[in-house]
């Protein structure tokens, strides 16, 4: 659907998972794995993988904070978008990496859910892509000191108000891991 015209390609955005990031997030390991699956998935599929890596003072580009965690590695053929703003497509080249693998529509997993996950599928949406946000594939950590709902309610209610998400000629849709499905190239 999309309103980007003559684009017709399906991309896996994989935000912030990083050491500095998710390293006390709600479920850590479970996304992570789920995320894993989704790689597997994608490249066997010939889909395009797009990373976004995150970087600020609390996490200076090349410190061992804003590595990708290990259990997710990255191919060099796949582009890695560094941003410094949440919502990913702010002040960098993701949208010309985009626009040169034809994408129209997003899968979107990675951190931290309640920033940079609802930044994205935010500005993705208003840019004209198709937003699918998977549901058991992006996490946050714990701010409940700081007045921030439990982790858990803030993944569930972006699940919940993103499945609810309209606009003309674009979709959104919230899916869990082991139902996206990518489609041969």
């Amino acid at each position: 659907m999309s309103t980007l015209p003559n684009r017709a390609t399906t991309a896996l955005l994989v935000i912030d998972v990083q050491v500095g990031v998710v390293g006390a997030a709600h479920q850590r390991d479970a996304v992570i794995a789920n995320i894993r699956t989704l790689l597997t998935a994608a490249r066997a599929s010939g889909t395009p993988v797009v990373w976004v890596q995150h970087s600020d003072e609390q996490m200076p580009i090349g410190s061992d904070a804003w590595q990708y965690v290990p259990e997710l590695v990255r191919r060099e053929s796949e582009p890695l978008v560094h941003k410094r703003y949440g919502d990913s497509f702010e002040a960098t080249d993701l949208e010309a990496a985009l626009a040169a693998a034809n994408v129209a529509h997003l899968v979107v997993v990675g951190a931290q859910t309640d920033a940079c996950i609802r930044s994205t599928i935010h500005g993705a949406f208003t840019r004209g892509y198709d937003v699918t946000l998977v549901s058991d594939a992006h996490t946050t950590e714990d701010m409940t000191e700081w007045g921030a709902p439990p982790p858990d309610v803030i993944i569930k209610h972006t699940n919940m108000y993103w499945g609810f998400q309209s606009a003309p000629e674009r979709a959104a849709a919230v899916t869990p891991a082991a139902e996206v499905l990518f489609r041969a190239r």
